[in-house]
C-alpha cells in the first residue's frame, strides 16, 4: 500500500520542475551551519503562504535517518491516533519509506492503530516532506502519525513513550501545526505568544490548558504536546522561535489571519 499525495496542486505544485523553483524561490541559501535538533514545529499551510517559515526551520536542522511526523487530524477520520498502514509515501521528488519497525512497537503496545483513513486526505503530514527531501542529505524513513483529541495525561504519556522508543536512534520529531486561526493579526500574535513561551520553555501542561482556556485555535497543540514531551526525554532543553509570521503578509488582509510559527527544540 502506498499513501498517495492528497494536495498536490492546491497546496503545492504537483510537478516536480515546478515544485523545485518555488522552493528555491522560497528557501534562498540556506544557513552555512545545520544543527542536529530533537525536533522542531513546522506550519502546514499552502507554501505560498507559510512555505518562507518552513524553509527557516528545515534549512537549519540535520535531517536524520529516522523522522516522527506528528499532525493533527482535521478531517476527523480514522482513530484517536493513527499510523500509516502501508509502506510508501508518493511525492513529486519521488517515494519515502515508512519506517515499519517504529511502528510495530507502537502499535503492539496499543499506542496507534494502524489505519489509512486519517491519512487519506490530511495534509498536514503531506506538506512536510519536500522540505524534507530538498534538506536531507541522504535517505530517511518516516513515521507518519495523526492524532486527534487526546486528554492531556494520555497525550503526555504517549509523547514520554515514543521519546524511549527512539533513544539511541538517529530520530527528528516533527510537530505540523499552524497558529491562531482566522482572527485579526494582533489578536493572533497576543494568544500565540502564550504557547509559544510554553513552547519555548518545553512546558506541555501550559501548552496543553492554555490553549483550552483563552480559546487559541492552534490545530496542532496535542501533536505539540506529544512531541514536545518526545524531544524532552531524548534530552531536548528549549525550544527556540525561528519564525513567526501570517497569511496576511501574502492576502494584504490583516483582520482574518492564520498564523505560522517556526520553531527548533534542542
Amino acid at each position: 500500500m502506498r499513501r498517495k499525495p492528497a494536495v498536490a496542486g492546491s497546496f503545492y505544485p504537483a510537478e516536480s520542475e515546478e515544485l523545485r523553483k518555488l522552493m528555491d524561490l522560497l528557501c534562498g541559501d540556506p544557513p552555512l551551519e545545520k544543527v542536529s535538533a530533537k525536533g522542531i514545529l513546522v506550519p502546514h499551510a499552502g507554501y505560498i503562504y507559510s512555505g518562507k517559515t518552513a524553509c527557516k526551520v528545515y534549512s537549519r536542522v540535520r535531517i536524520p535517518e529516522k523522522v516522527v511526523l506528528l499532525g493533527p487530524n482535521h478531517t476527523g477520520m480514522g482513530p484517536e491516533v493513527s499510523v500509516y498502514p502501508g509502506g510508501l509515501w508518493e511525492t513529486p521528488f519521488g517515494d519515502v519509506e515508512v519506517d515499519s519497525g517504529l511502528r510495530g512497537v507502537l502499535v503492539s503496545e496499543k499506542l496507534a492503530s494502524p489505519d489509512d483513513l486519517a491519512h487519506l486526505y490530511e495534509h498536514s503530514l503531506e506538506v512536510q516532506l519536500p522540505f524534507l527531501i530538498r534538506f536531507s542529505e541522504g535517505s530517511f524513513r518516516i513515521l507518519p502519525m495523526v492524532i486527534g483529541h487526546l486528554d492531556y495525561d494520555r497525550a503526555r504519556s504517549l509523547g514520554r513513550r515514543l521519546g524511549e522508543m527512539l533513544k539511541g536512534e538517529d530520530a527528528l520529531v516533527v510537530i505540523s501545526s499552524d497558529m491562531s486561526h482566522y482572527i485579526p493579526a494582533e489578536e493572533a500574535r497576543r494568544k500565540d505568544r502564550i504557547l509559544i513561551s510554553a513552547m519555548e520553555r518545553l512546558i506541555t501542561e501550559d501548552l496543553y490548558y492554555k490553549a483550552v482556556q483563552f480559546n487559541i485555535t492552534m490545530c496542532g497543540f496535542i501533536p505539540a504536546v506529544v512531541g514536545i514531551e518526545a524531544v524532552k526525554v531524548l534530552g531536548a532543553r528549549r525550544g527556540i522561535l525561528v519564525d513567526y509570521t501570517n497569511s496576511g503578509e501574502r492576502t494584504g488582509d490583516y483582520e482574518k489571519v492564520v498564523a505560522y510559527a517556526g520553531m527548533v527544540f534542542v
